[in-house]
């Protein structure tokens, strides 16, 4: 079944696997602000949906995304990236509670390497580019990248990229911790796929606690960090889904986990 809007497309391909696709296509998925509103509710609907445990964002074989709406830029300014409703979108996707993998082909340039930077889990075919090309039409990252890519990747790596606006491979893009796994081209959401339903078929509560602990390391100091890893394990044992999990273990059988 497939649920079509304008710029998004949500399907289930999967059991608890939602695909949420860009579809922008005439425009290389350039990230306007109507894509980023229904992007923010897609994930917000995935949230509230107990049948979705993991989501996939992917774009199409060529392009993942080329980046901001350059068009928009130049017909509003700095106003069409620094609105309110597109700040909290954006926020809103940043926060999204479930696992996210991201499957990206081609080119993912500007702010569509700015959102996949927000996936939990990068995949990308060989044949894939990454780039902060902004200071090519004078001005900067303005979705995170400074920030998220000098984390992820390093000083170095962040400036090379930000100050000279060019790509690098996606093999590079591995060596550098910013994607998980490089495959084929073409492979890229088969494999995302394949990783989000491992992910789904795992107790959904403590993937959610686990992501939030890992995410804590780019936000807290190591002590308050791991304090947060504590106080989430601790809630992981309150659950029944980790009795059906240590139960499962001693009785030799798969677990089935309800997200309780």
């Amino acid at each position: 079944m497939t649920a079509k809007s304008v710029s998004i497309l949500s399907t289930c391909p999967r059991p608890y696997v939602r695909v949420l696709t860009l579809n922008r296509t005439s425009k290389r998925n350039a990230l306007s602000n109507e894509l980023i509103a229904e992007l923010a509710a897609a994930c917000r609907n995935a949230a509230f949906d107990q049948d979705v445990r993991c989501v996939v964002l992917c774009g199409s074989d060529a392009f993942f995304s080329a980046g901001a709406d350059i068009k928009e830029m130049q017909q509003r300014g700095f106003e069409a990236i620094d609105n309110f409703p597109r700040r909290s979108a954006w926020r809103e996707i940043a926060d999204f509670p479930k696992p996210l993998v991201a499957a990206v082909e081609g080119i993912c340039f500007g702010g569509g390497h700015e959102l996949a930077m927000l996936a939990d889990i990068l995949v990308a075919g060989e044949g894939a580019l990454f780039a902060q090309p902004e200071i090519n039409i004078g001005i900067l990252p303005g979705d995170g990248a400074t920030q998220r890519l000098t984390r992820v990747a390093g000083k170095s790596l962040a400036m090379l990229m930000i100050l000279t606006g060019q790509s690098i491979s996606a093999g590079a893009a591995l060596q550098a911790g910013l994607i998980a796994e490089v495959v084929e081209n073409g492979k890229a959401q088969a494999r995302a796929i394949e990783i989000a339903e491992v992910i789904a078929q795992k107790p959904p509560r403590s993937a959610e606690l686990a992501k939030a602990a890992v995410l804590a390391a780019f936000q807290t100091t190591l002590d308050t960090g791991l304090e947060f890893e504590r106080q989430a394990i601790r809630h992981a044992f309150t659950t029944a889904d980790q009795q059906e999990g240590m139960n499962a273990f001693f009785e030799k059988r798969a677990p089935s986990y309800r997200g309780s």
